[in-house]
């Protein structure tokens, strides 16, 4: 259990500092909750902190059911247990592939991205659910030239954990405990996350990055 976003993001640091970062590592987290526990990672490992977003496709005929996931370079990912194809997903991938772009260019506030070309990667979420969405944050992150790939999370089912793994050169997750249902039940406060606080966890931290 952790108490809040912020404390599942200290723990994260720990375990990262046992296993070794490099110096010129770069942390992104998952809008919107990621980012709070990212920023935790980023400052404690005293890491740049940037974002890295993508979307769930919701099916036409209920857009809270994930077919797939896009990232910010419209590639696609099909959810398989979905009963949809890639192509279905392709064709209904514009309103999500149209809102990372627009959370990417609001949370950037006209920074550019990180350069990621040759370094590691720390790509880190609040908790993993089915995963979609990160295994399109960690797929554009690896096409972005990123040389190595950690997925890091405080919790998943099993299941997703095991699928995201070999995806990634490393993945970190604290707990999977096997009675999961949603993210929130690990997190004695897990209330939303808004718009204004991401962007300010993303001004500080590059700020502090500036002041280095």
């Amino acid at each position: 259990m952790f108490a809040d976003r912020v404390d599942a993001g200290r723990q994260l640091a720990q375990e990262l500092l046992t296993r070794g970062v490099p110096r010129d590592a770069v942390v992104l987290g998952i809008p919107r909750g990621g980012v709070v526990v990212a920023a935790e990672v980023a400052r404690i490992l005293d890491l740049p902190l940037d974002v890295v977003a993508a979307a769930k496709i919701g099916a036409p005929s209920n857009p809270e059911y994930a077919i797939g996931a896009v990232a910010a370079d419209g590639e696609v990912f099909a959810n398989p247990t979905s009963g949809y194809s890639l192509e279905e997903a392709r064709y209904d991938s514009g309103p999500a592939l149209a809102k990372v772009r627009h959370t990417l260019a609001e949370f950037r506030s006209g920074r550019p991205p990180l350069a990621l070309s040759g370094r590691t990667a720390i790509v880190v979420d609040d908790g993993l659910a089915t995963g979609l969405t990160a295994l399109a944050a960690v797929e554009y992150v690896r096409r972005c030239g990123a040389e190595k790939v950690v997925l890091a999370a405080p919790v998943a089912p099993p299941g997703s954990a095991s699928a995201l793994e070999p995806h990634v050169d490393e993945l970190i997750v604290l707990e999977t405990p096997a009675g999961f249902s949603a993210v929130g039940q690990f997190y004695s406060r897990f209330g939303q996350t808004e718009d204004y606080e991401v962007s300010a966890l993303l001004d500080e931290a590059a700020a502090r990055t500036l002041e280095q």
